[in-house]
């Protein structure tokens, strides 16, 4: 019923922006197209970049946007000329948008920073500013440059999630990891995205770093402050913001700052 109601909401010709119209439903192309395309472009973002829990980029900026859940009924509200998804955006979602006439662009998570920059430079040209992508581009490199780990073997390290999840191989803060003087014990294990690593394991064979990237207050993750993680006493634990460990773009500045910082301080 939907579509014979509102077929007539199809993207709409002629703009007041320099550029066309754009809906973001991926938090991670949020925070990079709040940086490439002009304010009045951006028409809304993901509802999940203005949640504390999951945003990527400055939360008072995006909660300063409008915010859509992902319903094709919000989109057609908006009238865009582009829809921005994700990998995971739900097959029937697209199917709808583009049966409707809407141009729909999906974007996965970038698995390093080469696809970063590529995701980077796409989103800068779909907006209409490829040299605000190049600037982007530039602002991640120069980072990448300054957080170079001092002159040494790299550290071993794992980043430890809820539950004991980790980040193993094929992920970005795998290759941010080993761009700021870190090995990553999980990917060194055969590890992959979203695999579990067993307080047991972490205590019979112990990294040099613990990047804990989670609420060690909240009953989910009392593993994270496990009383026995104490005995580990050539082990060094650090806060992370699990916040930094998904997304690209400009969130890979703050993540290798927040990596170098506690490789510098080792």
């Amino acid at each position: 019923m939907i579509f014979a109601l509102t077929a007539c909401a199809a993207p709409q010709p002629g703009s007041a922006t320099t550029g066309l119209t754009l809906v973001s439903m991926n938090p991670c192309t949020d925070a990079i197209l709040a940086e490439v395309a002009d304010p009045q472009q951006l028409l809304a973002i993901s509802s999940y970049s203005q949640d504390p829990a999951s945003s990527s980029m400055d939360l008072a900026r995006a909660r300063a946007m409008r915010g859509v859940s992902g319903t094709v009924e919000e989109v057609l509200a908006l009238h865009p000329q582009i829809v921005i998804g994700s990998s995971f955006t739900a097959p029937g979602t697209r199917m709808a948008l583009e049966r409707l006439g809407y141009r729909f662009e999906a974007f996965g998570l970038a698995g390093t920073v080469e696809e970063s920059r590529e995701q980077v430079r796409a989103l800068a040209k779909i907006a209409g500013h490829p040299e605000r992508g190049e600037a982007l581009v530039a602002r991640i490199d120069a980072a990448l440059a300054t957080a170079a780990p001092p002159p040494g073997p790299p550290v071993s390290a794992v980043v430890w999630q809820s539950g004991g999840i980790v980040p193993g191989q094929g992920t970005l803060i795998n290759d941010l990891l080993s761009r700021t003087g870190f090995v990553n014990y999980a990917a060194l294990r055969g590890l992959q995205q979203a695999d579990v690593l067993g307080l047991e394991a972490m205590l019979a064979d112990p990294p040099q770093v613990i990047f804990a990237a989670g609420n060690r207050h909240s009953e989910e993750d009392r593993l994270l402050s496990h009383p026995a993680l104490a005995a580990l006493t050539d082990t060094r634990r650090a806060a992370f913001d699990p916040k930094l460990l998904w997304c690209g773009g400009p969130t890979i500045v703050r993540t290798v700052a927040r990596l170098a910082q506690v490789r510098r301080s080792l």
